[in-house]
Protein backbone atom coordinates (compact mmCIF):
# COMPACT_ATOMS: atom_id res chain seq x y z
CA UNK A 1 0.00 0.00 0.00
CA UNK A 2 2.89 2.39 0.74
CA UNK A 3 4.03 1.87 -2.84
CA UNK A 4 0.56 2.85 -4.05
CA UNK A 5 0.63 6.11 -2.08
CA UNK A 6 4.15 6.86 -3.32
CA UNK A 7 3.09 6.15 -6.91
CA UNK A 8 0.08 8.45 -6.60
CA UNK A 9 2.26 11.18 -5.10
CA UNK A 10 4.72 10.72 -7.95
CA UNK A 11 1.91 11.11 -10.51
CA UNK A 12 0.76 14.29 -8.79
CA UNK A 13 4.29 15.67 -8.91
CA UNK A 14 4.69 14.80 -12.57
CA UNK A 15 1.54 16.77 -13.33
CA UNK A 16 3.12 19.78 -11.66
CA UNK A 17 6.65 19.44 -13.06
CA UNK A 18 6.46 22.73 -14.99
CA UNK A 19 6.17 24.67 -11.73
CA UNK A 20 8.43 22.58 -9.50
CA UNK A 21 9.77 25.61 -7.65
CA UNK A 22 6.24 26.34 -6.39
CA UNK A 23 5.53 22.83 -5.11
CA UNK A 24 5.51 21.73 -1.50
CA UNK A 25 5.19 18.05 -0.65
CA UNK A 26 4.65 15.76 2.31
CA UNK A 27 4.38 11.99 2.54
CA UNK A 28 3.86 11.97 6.29
CA UNK A 29 1.03 14.39 6.87
CA UNK A 30 -1.53 13.55 9.51
CA UNK A 31 -5.28 13.17 9.24
CA UNK A 32 -7.26 12.18 12.29
CA UNK A 33 -10.93 11.88 13.02
CA UNK A 34 -13.03 11.97 16.14
CA UNK A 35 -16.65 11.20 16.90
CA UNK A 36 -18.42 11.25 20.20
CA UNK A 37 -21.62 9.74 21.54
CA UNK A 38 -22.82 9.33 25.12
CA UNK A 39 -21.75 5.68 24.87
CA UNK A 40 -18.31 5.90 23.25
CA UNK A 41 -15.70 8.18 21.70
CA UNK A 42 -14.02 6.97 18.54
CA UNK A 43 -10.77 8.41 17.28
CA UNK A 44 -8.06 7.35 14.90
CA UNK A 45 -5.17 8.89 13.03
CA UNK A 46 -3.12 8.24 9.94
CA UNK A 47 0.43 9.61 9.71
CA UNK A 48 1.14 8.50 6.14
CA UNK A 49 -0.84 11.12 4.24
CA UNK A 50 0.57 12.34 0.92
CA UNK A 51 -0.14 15.91 -0.06
CA UNK A 52 1.01 18.41 -2.66
CA UNK A 53 0.53 22.18 -2.36
CA UNK A 54 1.27 24.59 -5.20
CA UNK A 55 2.14 27.88 -3.50
CA UNK A 56 1.56 29.87 -6.68
CA UNK A 57 -1.81 28.52 -7.85
CA UNK A 58 -3.18 27.26 -4.53
CA UNK A 59 -3.79 23.80 -5.96
CA UNK A 60 -3.97 21.30 -3.11
CA UNK A 61 -4.27 17.51 -3.17
CA UNK A 62 -4.32 14.79 -0.52
CA UNK A 63 -4.29 11.00 -0.72
CA UNK A 64 -4.79 8.82 2.35
CA UNK A 65 -5.00 5.03 2.56
CA UNK A 66 -7.98 3.98 4.65
CA UNK A 67 -6.18 0.97 6.17
CA UNK A 68 -3.53 3.36 7.50
CA UNK A 69 -5.83 4.69 10.24
CA UNK A 70 -4.73 3.50 13.66
CA UNK A 71 -7.15 3.08 16.58
CA UNK A 72 -6.43 2.48 20.26
CA UNK A 73 -8.64 -0.64 20.15
CA UNK A 74 -7.90 -3.34 17.56
CA UNK A 75 -11.60 -4.23 17.32
CA UNK A 76 -12.45 -0.67 16.27
CA UNK A 77 -9.82 -0.79 13.54
CA UNK A 78 -11.16 -4.11 12.29
CA UNK A 79 -14.77 -2.86 12.21
CA UNK A 80 -13.75 0.41 10.54
CA UNK A 81 -12.25 -1.45 7.57
CA UNK A 82 -15.10 -3.94 7.14
CA UNK A 83 -17.61 -3.94 4.33
CA UNK A 84 -20.33 -2.61 6.66
CA UNK A 85 -18.40 0.62 7.30
CA UNK A 86 -15.53 2.00 5.14
CA UNK A 87 -15.04 -1.17 3.07
CA UNK A 88 -11.34 -0.44 2.65
CA UNK A 89 -10.82 -3.41 0.31
CA UNK A 90 -13.27 -1.91 -2.20
CA UNK A 91 -12.43 1.75 -1.43
CA UNK A 92 -8.75 1.69 -0.37
CA UNK A 93 -8.13 5.44 -0.36
CA UNK A 94 -9.68 8.80 0.21
CA UNK A 95 -8.69 11.83 -1.86
CA UNK A 96 -9.11 15.56 -1.82
CA UNK A 97 -8.53 17.67 -4.92
CA UNK A 98 -9.07 21.39 -4.70
CA UNK A 99 -7.54 24.77 -4.08
CA UNK A 100 -6.68 27.22 -1.39
CA UNK A 101 -9.08 29.78 -2.84
CA UNK A 102 -7.38 32.77 -1.23
CA UNK A 103 -3.74 31.75 -1.68
CA UNK A 104 -2.83 35.37 -2.49
CA UNK A 105 -3.35 36.22 1.21
CA UNK A 106 -0.36 34.05 2.13
CA UNK A 107 3.11 35.61 2.02
CA UNK A 108 5.36 32.58 1.73
CA UNK A 109 8.43 34.77 2.25
CA UNK A 110 7.27 36.12 5.63
CA UNK A 111 6.74 34.24 8.89
CA UNK A 112 3.14 34.22 10.00
CA UNK A 113 -0.09 32.28 10.38
CA UNK A 114 -2.52 32.94 7.56
CA UNK A 115 -6.22 32.00 7.69
CA UNK A 116 -7.37 30.50 4.38
CA UNK A 117 -10.35 28.80 2.78
CA UNK A 118 -9.98 25.44 1.06
CA UNK A 119 -12.49 24.32 -1.57
CA UNK A 120 -12.67 21.17 -3.62
CA UNK A 121 -13.90 17.60 -3.88
CA UNK A 122 -13.50 15.13 -1.06
CA UNK A 123 -13.84 11.51 -2.17
CA UNK A 124 -14.53 8.94 0.51
CA UNK A 125 -16.15 5.50 0.26
CA UNK A 126 -16.50 6.00 -3.51
CA UNK A 127 -18.53 9.21 -3.12
CA UNK A 128 -17.31 12.70 -4.02
CA UNK A 129 -18.74 15.84 -2.44
CA UNK A 130 -17.77 19.47 -2.74
CA UNK A 131 -16.53 20.90 0.52
CA UNK A 132 -15.47 24.37 1.63
CA UNK A 133 -13.55 24.46 4.91
CA UNK A 134 -11.42 26.90 6.91
CA UNK A 135 -7.74 26.30 7.39
CA UNK A 136 -4.46 27.94 8.25
CA UNK A 137 -1.13 28.06 6.50
CA UNK A 138 1.83 28.80 8.74
CA UNK A 139 5.21 29.98 7.47
CA UNK A 140 8.05 29.75 9.99
CA UNK A 141 11.72 30.03 9.12
CA UNK A 142 10.92 29.22 5.49
CA UNK A 143 8.98 26.04 6.37
CA UNK A 144 5.32 25.69 5.42
CA UNK A 145 2.66 23.86 7.38
CA UNK A 146 -1.09 23.63 6.91
CA UNK A 147 -3.93 22.72 9.24
CA UNK A 148 -7.69 22.40 9.11
CA UNK A 149 -10.53 21.07 11.24
CA UNK A 150 -13.98 20.39 9.82
CA UNK A 151 -16.94 18.05 10.14
CA UNK A 152 -18.48 15.64 7.64
CA UNK A 153 -21.68 13.62 7.82
CA UNK A 154 -21.26 9.90 7.26
CA UNK A 155 -24.54 9.73 5.30
CA UNK A 156 -23.12 12.21 2.74
CA UNK A 157 -20.58 9.50 1.81
CA UNK A 158 -23.03 6.57 1.81
CA UNK A 159 -21.61 5.24 5.07
CA UNK A 160 -24.46 3.73 7.03
CA UNK A 161 -24.29 2.80 10.66
CA UNK A 162 -26.00 -0.49 11.53
CA UNK A 163 -28.90 0.07 13.95
CA UNK A 164 -27.39 -2.30 16.51
CA UNK A 165 -24.40 0.05 17.07
CA UNK A 166 -26.04 3.40 16.27
CA UNK A 167 -25.74 4.53 19.91
CA UNK A 168 -21.94 4.07 19.71
CA UNK A 169 -21.24 5.81 16.40
CA UNK A 170 -22.00 9.48 15.73
CA UNK A 171 -23.64 10.62 12.48
CA UNK A 172 -20.94 13.30 12.03
CA UNK A 173 -17.18 13.00 12.29
CA UNK A 174 -14.68 15.76 13.04
CA UNK A 175 -11.68 15.65 10.70
CA UNK A 176 -8.34 17.24 11.63
CA UNK A 177 -5.57 17.74 9.06
CA UNK A 178 -1.96 18.70 9.84
CA UNK A 179 0.82 18.74 7.25
CA UNK A 180 4.41 19.93 7.34
CA UNK A 181 5.61 20.49 3.79
CA UNK A 182 9.03 20.37 2.21
CA UNK A 183 9.98 21.93 -1.13
CA UNK A 184 9.75 19.48 -3.99
CA UNK A 185 13.21 18.59 -5.25
CA UNK A 186 13.13 17.05 -8.73
CA UNK A 187 15.73 14.38 -9.31
CA UNK A 188 18.43 15.45 -11.71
Amino acid sequence: MKKTVFFIALLLLTAYSLHAQDLQLTRNGQISFFSSTPVEDIKASNNEVSSVLNTKTGSLQFVVLIKGFQFRKAAMQDHFNRKEYLDSDKFPKSEFKGTVSDISKVNFKKDGTYPVTVEGNLTLHGVSNKIKVPGTITVKAGKISAASKFTIKLADYNITVPAIVSSKIAESVEITVNCNYEPYQPKS
